[in-house]
């Protein structure tokens, strides 16, 4: 079937040469993953079947990504109910339960399959393109409990050769003597627990200082580029950002120019704009669909309900097709303020990249019938917030004109959302 352009990467016509015939090859792999994802679906997925039922298609009808357009999205926010009527995994595993190495249970509530082998979810590319390399000791602070992003990390970080200190939930004292006495080089968790470790570690004053960490590979968190720069800069530690879902593994990664996703081996991902699953138009936020030929988990079209961009413009590291522009927000997560649909990514075009904002959140309230939109703001240490600057800042991003209100640090929570509806809360009658 004929391709159209943007469905899934760049256009090879933009291209000549070499840089045409890298794009050609990565498009070719993507569909070649498409079909045979949508093969082994087929076969041994129910749900998945059933889509595809439902579509009036059959497993010859795709052979590539353009052809997965006339089968439906599966949204991540209907697992939930799918699992409770088919109970674990809604019909989705493609092995018996009984196959698998451990079963997970995350927030929703959902369940997510782990099947046997080293690295499940693909973690390694990641890793090696962060600088990890064999030998390398890592604090790895993911939980290992219930839910997986533990034993993610941990497989990729073996499988790229690295010795694992498993952190976890352990006390951040306890973590931060592990890692000096182990001599830890690397760190895998969430940016923000990564700051807590090195100002902890500064603080005290202990024997050795903060843990000698070189490189980060961080992930399940925002990466504001101002705490980036306060890691970067104040503890020399070289951050990179990685994208990854417990439904699919690794999604994306940062190459050493850290500017936006590459799109992980192994894995079809689509950008469709929410409402119609169009594929979205260039520069335009859209829903990221994942397609994944897993032989004990594969997806067909799942909606993940993460937001981002197509950053197509080629990359200085060589690496073919076109990159994710950024964890962009949630799908659904726009607010009506004063008529106007406000959006997290709109908040964080505003004030993501300003250098005197460490955090951010933005609370909409109800005051006598009056919608009031206050951008509540802590400032990077050392910077001094121009409210005037700001409000006019996000009054262009969002048409709306904010109340901008600088808070001390600490105020904001380390992972807060960027956009609350609280009139919500009050109609509920909660605080």
């Amino acid at each position: 079937m004929t391709r159209r352009d943007g469905a899934h990467g760049g256009s090879p016509r933009a291209r000549s040469g070499p840089d045409r015939d890298a794009a050609e090859d990565w498009n070719a792999r993507q569909d070649r993953l498409a079909a045979r994802a949508v093969a082994l679906g087929a076969g041994h997925s129910p749900e998945i079947g059933r889509r595809l039922a439902a579509a009036g298609m059959s497993i010859g009808d795709v052979t590539g990504v353009a052809d997965l357009s006339a089968i439906p999205v599966l949204a991540k926010d209907d697992l939930p109910a799918l699992q409770a009527a088919d109970p674990p995994f809604g019909g989705m595993l493609a092995v018996a339960a009984g196959a698998l190495a451990r079963i997970y249970r995350s927030p929703g509530p959902i369940n997510d399959p782990q099947g046997a082998g080293d690295d499940f979810w693909r973690f390694a590319p990641a890793l090696r393109a962060a600088g990890f390399r064999p030998g390398d000791v890592v604090l790895n602070s993911f939980s290992y409990h219930l839910t997986p992003g533990g034993l993610m990390l941990d497989g990729g970080l073996r499988a790229a050769g690295c010795v694992v200190i498993p952190g976890g939930v352990a006390a951040t004292t306890a973590q931060i003597e592990a890692a000096r006495a182990a001599g830890a080089t690397g760190y895998t968790g969430t940016p923000q627990f990564l700051l807590t470790l090195l100002e902890r570690a500064a603080e005290s004053g202990g024997p050795g200082g903060p843990p000698g960490f070189e490189r980060a590979l961080v992930t399940g968190a925002p990466l504001p580029p101002s705490l980036r720069a306060r890691l970067q800069d104040d503890f020399s530690v070289d951050v990179y950002q990685a994208y990854a879902a417990a439904d699919t593994g690794l999604l994306g990664y940062e190459c050493a120019g850290k500017d936006g996703w590459h799109v992980a081996p192994g894995v079809v991902v689509e950008v469709l704009a929410p409402g119609d699953d169009r594929p979205a138009a260039e520069g335009e936020a859209g829903q990221v669909v994942v397609t994944s030929p897993n032989q004990v988990y594969p997806l067909v079209r799942f909606g993940t309900g993460d937001l981002s961009a197509w950053n197509r413009a080629p990359c200085p590291c060589g690496r073919p097709g076109p990159r994710l522009a950024g964890f962009l927000g949630r799908v659904g997560e726009g607010v009506k303020v004063k008529g106007m649909f406000v959006h997290p990514r709109e908040l964080a075009a505003a004030l993501g990249s300003n250098p005197a904002v460490a955090r951010y959140q933005a609370v909409v309230t109800d005051e006598g019938a009056r919608d009031v939109f206050t951008v509540r703001v802590e400032p990077a240490p050392g910077a001094v917030v121009d409210e005037s600057e700001l409000t006019a800042s996000i009054r262009e991003a969002v048409k709306i004109r904010p109340v901008v209100e600088v808070v001390p640090t600490g105020t904001i929570p380390d992972d807060p959302r960027p956009l609350v509806d609280a009139r919500e809360d009050e109609r509920r009658g909660r605080r």
